[in-house]
């Protein structure tokens, strides 16, 4: 979720077809806080990996979940909760001819339903995100990839958040299931991106 996430697509004629209709239902209803671009790019390339299973949370208007599903194969389930029932039925519509897509209402936790998965992006304003929210042990297959977004890049190590060390990008990055970093998307925004290691 990225503050001002939907004015970034401007005059962009290189959009996939999808992600261009979640981005015109994302502006008719108003709704601001769509994935950017850089964002979305990298969402697709990761998705293309992703063998059988994809999640997000935070749906909104479905900007992220059709930068994923414009980058998955064929028959890759992808799952998105959002908390919110209209945003729900706004999504509904954009991917109402995706039969592989599937958006469900509730809180972040319903990840849970469908998982583990080859990809899960956690995003959706940091309720699976903070320190010791989502278990990506249960949540990802072995080799899975999680991606944590809208983060300010850091400057400094250990990273800090309002003038204190940033525990919940720390917990990400030095999770002990998880090879993860983070990477710079643009000069004011990047993820972390992990990946489950294998059992020892």
């Amino acid at each position: 979720m990225s503050l001002q996430g939907t004015d970034a697509y401007r005059d962009d004629l290189t959009l996939p077809a999808l992600v261009q209709r979640a981005v015109e239902a994302a502006r008719t209803h108003g709704f601001a806080f769509s994935c950017r671009p850089e964002q979305g790019r990298l969402l697709q390339v990761l998705a293309a990996g992703a063998l059988h299973s994809i999640a997000e949370t935070g749906t909104g208007c479905g900007v992220g979940l059709a930068w994923l599903a414009s980058g998955a194969a064929p028959g890759t389930r992808l799952a998105s909760i959002e908390r919110d029932p209209n945003r729900v039925r706004i999504a509904a519509e954009v991917f109402w001819d995706c039969p592989d897509v599937v958006i469900l209402q509730g809180d972040w936790q319903r990840v849970e339903e469908h998982g583990p998965y080859d990809l899960l992006v956690l995003d959706g304003g940091g309720q699976a995100k903070g320190n010791g929210a989502a278990d990506p042990a249960r949540l990802l297959a072995a080799g899975g990839t999680v991606v944590i977004d809208d983060f300010t890049p850091a400057t400094t190590w250990p990273p800090r958040f309002n003038g204190a060390p940033d525990q919940s990008r720390l917990h990400w990055l030095e999770h002990p299931e998880l090879r993860a970093t983070e990477l710079r998307l643009a000069p004011d925004l990047s993820v972390v991106v992990g990946t489950r290691l294998p059992a020892s």
